[in-house]
């Protein structure tokens, strides 16, 4: 799930030590377009936090390794970006991380006619992700390697959860706490385009 292509597990291969030494944890990667490309790079330091600096950090840091190995064909744009609230979950320690949360999944097969199944994440068993199914009572064991696509579900508590472990101050947190309960704060989630997540992007032209 970090990768969709052989091209994309080569690039992956690439950076992900130069990442690693500079404190990040790749998280996916994509590149998209034909006559002019992004490569877009999703992070995260190791405590799931990714601030505009270190998306600045990051990109700058890799940059000079790209150029001098200069994997990729033609121009292109580097876009580094954190995960989102409604994060991707593309590792399998992922879904032990986020045990407790509702999440989405899309397998790449039929389970009894589905593919598409959301239910509160359960944690990890040998290669499997548990996971809770509204409405059944044993709580179903999904092999990873048939995942195609998995992602946090957006949720207030999601919100709040995600702004503490990103380290927001006591008063952050009162002022968010207020206004989702007034109902004066709408988040908008642009999982109709899922290769490209509006939380944090620092863009450099390569």
């Amino acid at each position: 799930m970090r990768t969709t292509s052989p091209h994309e597990d080569k690039l992956l291969a690439l950076i992900e030590p130069a990442a690693h030494d500079l404190g990040y944890e790749i998280v996916r990667i994509r590149l998209m377009g034909a006559r002019r490309k992004t490569f877009q790079i999703m992070a995260e330091r190791p405590d799931g936090r990714m601030s505009s600096r270190d998306c600045e950090k990051l990109s700058r840091g890799l940059s000079p390794l790209l150029d001098a190995e200069d994997p990729i064909d033609g121009e292109y744009t580097l876009e580094v970006s954190s995960p989102g609230i409604d994060r991707p979950l593309t590792r399998f320690l992922d879904f032990e991380r986020w045990v407790g949360w509702e999440a989405k999944l899309e397998l790449d097969r039929d389970i009894d006619g589905r593919k598409r199944f959301s239910g509160e994440l359960a944690g990890i068993e040998d290669a499997n992700v548990c996971i809770n199914l509204e409405g059944e009572e044993d709580t179903a064991l999904i092999p990873f390697d048939w995942i195609a696509s998995a992602r946090l579900v957006l949720t207030d508590d999601l919100i709040r959860e995600s702004l503490s472990r990103r380290g927001a101050d006591e008063r952050e947190l009162e002022q968010l706490e207020k206004a989702l309960d007034d109902d004066q704060v709408e988040f908008v989630s642009l999982n109709a385009l899922p290769d490209v997540d509006p939380d944090q992007p620092y863009p450099d032209q390569t």
